[in-house]
């Protein structure tokens, strides 16, 4: 075919990083001589692995159907050179594994040799030694002596005997961690018919008694040597891409550019768009949420809107204030006992003297989050509905101390500044307590006992201490941070079985 298969190119980049690929279209002229020279058949799908030699492929596949499997398999198998040399750590995991089991062992012939004396004749010597003793158990490979001075030191210890020559050892790797058993042949290697006898004579012998390799070493990691320079790599990279870029642009068919033009064009004009708008909308959001400089807050109708200082500004919901109903007989069942489930009804707790002052405190500290459609938000008369509020908090004694029938100040106790997150569906609410609600509770309770206790000698004309005066808009101080514990869901939850009537 003139086009190249889609899976041979998922094939080349699968292998890149060890093989280069080429193609071969035999219906043009030119390609009778590759294919009469390997002796191919020019109606069937080949693929030639060539290795050391190129005038022999190592290894050939032929098959009208070519499953994607094969192919793997076929270039998993000949992924390595015969005699492949050994640059890397990594590439030395790959090339001798580990041990896996006495069933699974592998063994690395390893040629060190100079670098000045690769194409010399030790070197041609073990390449074509490989190429006649290829086994499954036995990977050859060679390093450069002179660029891995440390490992080849470790293996060949006796330096006064190969100065500048070539060395071949025999290993077995057994841990990752580099420890080794090894056998290093006597002698130099010279390429010679001995120097093969020899080898092949160790190889036989070590089939059937592993404990020829005698010798045990720890080596060291090997150094990389073909890691680039990172400035480099960028380079190639950069050059790469601008020389793809530029084909592409003046040497490939419009008509096959057209797709890619059009997806560039479709995104920027996406990007474009999106910035235009939010513009807009910005700017729209920064005229409707200018905020007044002075706070005031104006109940009319039931409804409290204040303003913000600049700093809250950008909290500011669009809604410009706070809607606030009067909790009462005539509201009580459609702001409470049929609200919408996953709705709640958020209760302030007041009196009519503190009426004005904890609206615009409460106001101030849950309008932001009034943009939540599921938060109703009302006040209830302490004045006009003080046993229903006793009722319902008395599902909540662990929280607020609730008086009975006996306690004298039992109409002192104040319950201004509570507020209440009904849950109207599930039947739950949650509290809040003004700050300093338990120390103003517990000073109560001290001054009762005081007055029971006069028989123990205390003056009996001398009056009872107050809680003194402090600020009601102080009580709601914190009323935000509840607010948000309110909607993460970690806040104390008290069920009733049903909520009692308002009077």
């Amino acid at each position: 075919m003139p086009v190249v298969p889609l899976l041979y190119k998922l094939t080349a980049f699968a292998y890149k990083d060890y093989l280069s690929f080429g193609y071969v279209h035999v219906g043009l002229r030119g390609a009778e001589e590759i294919t009469r020279q390997y002796n191919v058949n020019v109606y069937t799908p080949t693929i030639l692995v060539f290795k050391e030699h190129i005038n022999k492929p190592a290894d050939v596949i032929q098959a009208r159907g070519m499953k994607k499997q094969v192919v793997d398999d076929f270039i998993a198998q000949n992924k390595y050179l015969l005699a492949a040399r050994v640059t890397s750590q990594k590439l030395f995991h790959e090339l001798c594994p580990v041990k896996r089991s006495h069933r699974q062992r592998k063994y690395c012939v390893v040629l060190l040799t100079p670098e000045a004396t690769k194409l010399g004749k030790p070197f041609e010597a073990f390449l074509s030694f490989a190429l006649a003793n290829t086994q499954d158990t036995v990977r050859f490979v060679h390093i450069y002596s002179n660029r891995q001075q440390e490992f080849a030191t470790t293996l060949v210890p006796d330096s006064d005997t190969f100065p500048g020559r070539s060395a071949v050892s025999i290993l077995e790797r057994r841990t990752t961690g580099g420890r080794v058993v090894y056998k290093t042949l006597e002698a130099p290697w010279t390429g010679s018919e001995s120097d093969k006898f020899t080898l092949l004579g160790y190889l036989d012998q070590l089939r059937r008694d592993p404990a020829l390799l005698s010798s045990e070493a720890v080596l060291p990691d090997l150094t990389d040597e073909l890691a680039p320079i990172f400035l480099l790599r960028w380079l190639y990279s950069a050059s790469d891409y601008i020389s793809d870029c530029w084909d592409s642009i003046f040497h490939n068919n419009w008509r096959e550019m057209m797709p890619l033009l059009s997806l560039v064009f479709s995104a920027l004009f996406i990007l474009f768009g999106t910035v235009i708008v939010q513009a807009f909308s910005d700017s729209n959001d920064e005229r409707e949420s200018n905020p007044p400089d002075k706070e005031e807050v104006h109940e009319k109708a039931g409804k409290t809107e204040p303003s913000f200082t600049k700093e809250n500004s950008s909290k500011i919901p669009k809604k410009g204030f706070v809607e606030v109903t009067e909790l009462t007989d005539v509201t009580y069942t459609s702001n409470l006992v049929r609200l919408r489930p996953g709705h709640m009804n958020v209760v302030l707790i007041l009196s009519d003297p503190t009426k004005t002052s904890l609206l615009q405190k409460f106001a101030l500290e849950v309008y932001t989050f009034t943009g939540s459609s599921r938060l109703h938000f009302s006040f209830l008369s302490l004045d006009k509905h003080r046993e229903w509020l006793e009722c319902l908090l008395e599902f909540a004694q662990d929280a607020a101390p609730i008086a009975n029938q006996y306690d004298e100040h039992f109409m002192e106790r104040d319950y201004t500044g509570y507020v209440l997150a009904l849950n109207g569906h599930r039947k739950y609410f949650c509290l809040f307590k003004p700050q300093k609600a338990v120390e103003e509770e517990e000073a109560v309770g001290s001054r009762g006992a005081l007055d029971s206790s006069l028989h123990l000698g205390e003056s009996r004309g001398r009056p009872s201490c107050g809680l003194g005066p402090r600020p009601v808009r102080g009580k709601l101080s914190k009323l935000s941070l509840w607010m948000e514990r309110l909607l993460e869901g970690s806040l104390q939850r008290f069920y009733i079985p049903s909520w009692p009537e308002l009077d």
